[in-house]
């Protein structure tokens, strides 16, 4: 069974692949490798790899696949704002591409990468029926990505969203602007953690390699489970204040508690239940925040996994983008032909 995995070489896609490899499927990975191709290069003789976009790519890439679980993005909110049009174009527009041309292909299973951030504001435990409130262009583009795949299912057609919590826990390709990493990374680096104001903003955590198991989940589930479903995927236990998940941090690297804030107040404040993927699909998490920043703090120590400029999204995103506009201006001048 073949599975293509659009953003395989990202953050949550490069421990989806290994999962998928180790599983046994046959696993054709499609991806821009915006941060590079290191995070699979130890798979190279187990994936076939396809550098490419999802908004240009022809429907060959669907040739023998039985599933696509679709990640290709740019991540995370404070991403989103650097170029709100392109966001929109690729996790949007992109996706929604993949999941018609998926369909018209005659894939029998296509799994969008949703988040939780398109819940924005609200107050109570918050299911897949509650109403959303994005408040960023890559939550906005979240919502409208489901609001065009979901309604593709059909009987030889099954989709199903996946509102991710937040994500940590150690990937090929690192990620320390997300809020267990970085917290992690901080103490480790300079004896703090950076906690953004106020603090007492909630937000639901998984850790990545649980998050890659309800893919693998939905795909091995009947389809009448899963069929035109959102799930959201996480753990009703890891629902946390930022200032509180903080000092859970501290004490699971073993540190004395140190903080210092930063940036403006955080306006995005929700908890989400995940009774629904619990009681349908019967999936519960592995992992503990103990388990996700310890295992970072331990391969900090041990100088195992980078920590530069590729591992801050924002930061290389913005690098990429005043690269590209110097390459224009340049050409624009007629010195690049």
């Amino acid at each position: 069974m073949n599975v293509l995995v659009t953003g395989g070489g990202g953050y949550i896609g490069s421990v989806l692949v290994r999962r998928l490899v180790h599983e046994g499927y046959g696993v054709r990975v499609l991806d821009r490798f915006f941060f590079g191709e290191h995070s699979l290069r130890d798979l190279s003789g187990d994936v076939e790899i396809v550098r490419g976009d999802v908004r240009d790519v022809t429907p060959e890439i669907f040739r023998d696949i039985f599933a696509v679980f679709d990640l290709a993005a740019l991540s995370n909110d404070p991403a989103g704002e650097l170029d709100p049009a392109k966001t929109l174009d690729i996790n949007y527009l992109g996706r929604a591409r993949i999941a018609r041309l998926a369909r018209h292909a005659g894939v029998a299973r296509y799994v969008l990468a949703s988040s939780c951030s398109i819940y924005g504001f609200q107050t109570g435990l918050l299911t897949e029926e509650s109403p959303v409130n994005p408040l960023t262009t890559y939550a906005e583009a979240n919502h409208l990505a489901e609001q065009a795949v979901l309604p593709l299912s059909c009987d030889s057609f099954c989709v199903t969203a996946l509102r991710q919590a937040t994500v940590y826990g150690l990937s090929p390709r690192m990620r320390f602007d997300l809020a267990v990493n970085g917290m992690t990374l901080g103490l480790w680096k300079n004896g703090k953690i950076n906690v953004l104001r106020d603090g007492s903003q909630w937000r639901p955590f998984v850790h990545v390699e649980d998050t890659a198991r309800a893919f693998l989940l939905v795909l091995e589930s009947a389809v009448e489970a899963v069929s035109g479903q959102v799930f959201n995927v996480g753990s009703d236990e890891q629902n946390i204040r930022i200032l509180d998940l903080a000092k859970q941090v501290a004490t699971a690297c073993g540190r004395e508690f140190a903080m210092e804030w930063y940036g403006d107040p955080d306006h995005r404040s929700y908890t989400v239940s995940f009774g629904k993927i619990r009681e349908h699909l019967g999936y519960g998490v592995e992992h503990t925040f103990a388990d996700g920043a310890g295992e970072i703090f331990a391969a900090l120590e041990e100088g195992a996994i980078d920590t530069g400029e590729r591992t801050k999204t924002v930061a290389w995103y913005r690098k990429l983008l005043e690269a590209k506009s110097l390459v224009d201006a340049v050409s624009h001048r007629g010195e690049i032909l």
